[in-house]
């Protein structure tokens, strides 16, 4: 729980009262929860949660099921799974809309499978179901070495695109191409648009996948190809920035900001659906896995926070209870 907001230091360890399913609901035990940017933003004041979701922090988890609402089907007790949430993953129990809540992919291990929700929907939602990746085309992923960029990697690989990635060290670098991205640009050392450019023969890339937000609109929108399609998720790079519409419009591009969180049980659940249908074969076939760089225990939930805001992990970052 967060008591205030600001730093790493409002974060606190506390008890709360068990929740009890909604009839449209199940429970469950949580044996790890993920550790996304939206909680840093969460705790920072920046990103509160949507109304009548819980205030405790925690986005994804996986565990096992301990109490199931009457209205629910297709679920039971003692069932293992991952679930997307709106809120209160970083707790022992939580209650979630069973549309939210997915099997566990076969050959994953519980505490990694919580690894999966928030990065898959995302990408998923992103890139194929609003962008519509196809065979052949170049994907350009920012920030390659995160979560969500190495489920996007992995994805556009496993879907025939052409991946391009930006990340901030040689050793992500490595890791990425290791990954399956044809080129990988540290945009420390390089003026990433130009790489882009040059590695594409000045044709651009089809599909961006944003997480930078303003400071990267430029660039992006220079570096479409005909018809191209920007997907921003983040704004790291800040909220605000200024479109040429002259170039977006030469290029027929077109540029789509979604956010996950505040979508409706039955938006959350029409994509969990393509995921387990689309993703979760691919996982099977050991085409795409979950990356994990670190767990940490729910008490040490600052340090995790910490290595976040660092942006030295390679994947994701875990709790575990």
């Amino acid at each position: 729980m967060c008591e205030g907001a600001g730093g790493v230091d409002v974060l606190k360890v506390a008890e709360i009262e068990d929740p009890t399913p909604a009839a449209d609901e199940v429970v469950i035990d949580v044996v790890a929860a993920g550790v996304n940017r939206a909680d840093l933003l969460q705790r920072e004041g920046h990103y509160p949660p949507p109304p009548g979701a819980p205030g405790t922090l925690g986005l994804e988890v996986s565990g096992t099921i301990s109490a199931v609402g009457a209205e629910v089907e297709g679920w039971s007790v003692g069932d293992e799974c991952c679930a997307l949430l709106a809120g209160g993953g970083y707790a022992e129990k939580v209650a979630v809309p069973a549309p939210q809540v997915m099997p566990v992919p076969e050959g994953v291990d519980l505490v990694s499978a919580a690894a999966l929700p928030e990065v898959v929907a995302t990408v998923w939602s992103n890139v194929f179901m609003a962008a519509h990746l196809k065979d052949g085309e170049t994907l350009l992923v920012h920030g390659g070495a995160s979560g969500i960029g190495t489920m996007a990697i992995q994805l556009g690989v496993a879907h025939g695109a052409r991946v391009l990635c930006t990340v901030g060290s040689t050793d992500k670098m490595d890791f990425c191409t290791r990954l399956g991205a044809d080129v990988a640009i540290n945009y420390k050392e390089a003026e990433w648009a130009s790489v882009v450019k040059e590695a594409t023969g000045k044709a651009g890339a089809d599909v961006i996948l944003d997480i930078m937000g303003a400071k990267y609109l430029q660039d992006n929108v220079r570096s479409l190809a005909f018809d191209g399609r920007l997907a921003v998720i983040g704004m790291q790079g800040g909220t605000k920035g200024e479109l040429d519409l002259g170039r977006l419009m030469s290029r027929r591009g077109s540029i789509t900001g979604t956010g996950l969180r505040v979508r409706s049980v039955e938006d959350k659940g029409r994509i969990l659906d393509e995921v387990v249908g689309h993703v979760w074969p691919l996982i099977t076939a050991k085409k795409v896995r979950p990356i994990v760089y670190r767990t940490f225990p729910l008490e040490d939930v600052a340090l995790a926070h910490e290595t976040l805001e660092q942006s030295s992990q390679i994947g994701k970052v875990l709790l575990t209870l």
